[in-house]
């Protein structure tokens, strides 16, 4: 079975150590949630997983289809199945959301596709996620809300379909019909594709919708309990500790 598989992760930045030994899997088809409050880890852990050069890994594995990743590059990674929502996507003024989604779309084929093809295949995501049609000729992200940011990183799933999605805190900057409208959205490509989720969030509002198999709460760098949805409800009651 696809699965990824993380020992004993230790990660630096600038010399301070940040994941002080993570272990975790998340197997293709299952939804892991991650929880912690700010600092603790998540979003780095995120990053070391897509490949950012910029952290050190100094201790550890991970690994993905049982290859080794911590040699692939970012896009190595990527086309291996990989794919990350950033919780703050980038502004990209002058490329359009279709021209950037096609590229990233034959980045990962060994023939690329034509343009009336590849706009076949986004008119159906679009479908899919309800995104309105004038979406896809906006400039990526340049002057989106943070619901439509996250909006157009949902589509990016939609259209790649990776074997595995690491989604930092899509519930970020988006009010509760947003965050119902992204969760669905996440949910039909979840269904359609059989892609594992590993969701790292703070809040338990998302989990209403985006129902995980297994919630692990990260503090300090180290994951240090595991539960089910009730975990996630006690933590919203009660929080970290």
């Amino acid at each position: 079975m696809d699965e990824l598989i993380i020992t004993d992760l230790h990660v630096a930045v600038e010399g301070k150590e940040i994941l002080k030994g993570v272990t975790l899997k998340v197997k293709k088809g299952e939804i892991v949630a991650l929880m912690g409050p700010n600092g603790s880890g998540k979003s780095t852990l995120a990053q070391v997983i897509a490949g950012n050069p910029k952290l050190a890994v100094t201790k550890g594995s991970i690994s993905w289809k049982k290859k080794g990743m911590l040699k692939l590059s970012p896009t190595e990674r990527s086309i291996a199945g990989l794919f990350l929502s950033f919780q703050y996507p980038s502004e990209i003024p002058g490329v359009t959301i279709a021209n950037f989604l096609r590229t990233a779309y034959n980045a990962r084929r060994k023939a690329p596709m034509g343009v009336i093809d590849f706009h076949r295949v986004l008119q159906e995501k679009m479908e899919l996620l309800e995104v309105p049609d004038g979406f896809k000729t906006r400039y990526l992200n340049d002057g989106f809300s943070g619901g439509e940011k996250k909006k157009c990183e949902v589509l990016q799933l939609a259209v790649l379909e990776p074997d595995l999605a690491i989604l930092d805190e899509t519930d970020s900057g988006t009010d509760v019909d947003a965050l119902r409208i992204l969760s669905e959205g996440i949910m039909k490509v979840k269904n359609k594709t059989g892609m594992g989720i590993l969701l790292i969030t703070h809040y338990e509002r998302i989990l209403r919708y985006v129902s995980p198999d297994r919630v692990l709460i990260m503090q300090g760098g180290k994951i240090v309990r595991e539960g089910g949805l009730a975990l996630a409800k006690e933590i919203e009651k009660k929080g970290y500790g």
